[in-house]
C-alpha cells in the first residue's frame, strides 16, 4: 500500500511540474485603468511591426477590470500592448519587459505601471 501511495504521489508531482514548465515566462495580469472600456487588446513582440490578434475576442474589458494574460512556452522579453476603445481610438505601450513584470496597469494618459 505504501508503495502505491508513493507512486501515485510521484505521478501527481510530475504532472504538476510538467504543467508548470509549459507556463509562459511572460504571463502577467493586465489591469484597465484607462477610464474607458477596452474593446480590443493586441499584444505583440516588440520586434515585429504588426499587431497580433485581439486577445479579448468578443469580450469587453471594463474600466477597472483585470485579466490574466497567458503565453505558451517562450522567452521573448519585450512586448507592445495596444488598447482600442469603443470610439475606435487607441493607446499603445511599447517595450514592456514581460520577463520582469507580473502586473501591467494601463493608464489613460498613455503611461503604464509595471510591477
Amino acid at each position: 500500500m505504501k508503495k502505491a501511495t508513493c507512486v501515485l504521489l510521484g505521478f501527481i508531482m510530475a504532472v504538476i511540474f510538467a504543467g508548470m514548465s509549459f507556463a509562459g515566462a511572460q504571463d502577467f495580469i493586465l489591469v484597465n485603468n484607462t477610464g474607458a472600456d477596452i474593446y480590443v487588446i493586441n499584444i505583440s513582440p516588440s520586434s515585429t511591426n504588426d499587431w497580433e490578434e485581439d486577445i479579448l475576442g468578443s469580450d469587453v474589458m471594463d474600466d477597472g477590470e483585470a485579466v490574466t494574460v497567458r503565453f505558451g512556452v517562450g522567452r521573448t522579453r519585450y512586448w507592445d500592448i495596444q488598447a482600442v476603445f469603443g470610439d475606435g481610438s487607441s493607446i499603445s505601450w511599447y517595450g514592456i519587459d514581460l520577463l520582469e513584470t507580473y502586473r501591467v496597469t494601463l493608464n489613460g494618459d498613455g503611461t503604464a505601471l509595471l510591477e
